[in-house]
């Protein structure tokens, strides 16, 4: 029997930081992205972030998908992340972006 993996794609706007002071990187949030996550015990990073559909998308799994949106929630809640986060709930065996249940962030 083969068990798929819950995999949340975190979907984050490439836009500049607001606030972002000029001449400064634009998208320093990525990196405040990443720090989080290896902050946090909670999930773990599943693949590299890559830019898709004018969005810098994250993955992380290891978690139920409850833990996992929460984790998602917590991301888009940080100083500085652009506005328009999303998250996509697939899964390991998913072969494209983007494919999966739409939900929005952060949480209410």
């Amino acid at each position: 029997m083969i068990i798929m993996s819950i995999v949340v794609e975190i979907h984050v706007p490439l836009e500049e930081a607001p606030g972002a002071p000029e001449g400064s990187y634009p998208l320093q949030w990525i990196d405040q992205i990443e720090e989080f996550f290896a902050e946090q015990d909670a999930a773990e990073v599943y693949d590299d972030g890559e830019e898709y559909d004018g969005a810098y998308v994250f993955f992380i799994a290891g978690a139920t998908e409850e833990v996992l949106l929460a984790v998602a929630s917590g991301t888009a809640g940080l100083p500085g992340i652009p506005s328009g986060v999303f998250a996509i709930v697939t899964n390991d065996e998913a072969e494209e972006i983007g494919f999966g249940r739409r939900v929005e962030l952060p949480l209410g």
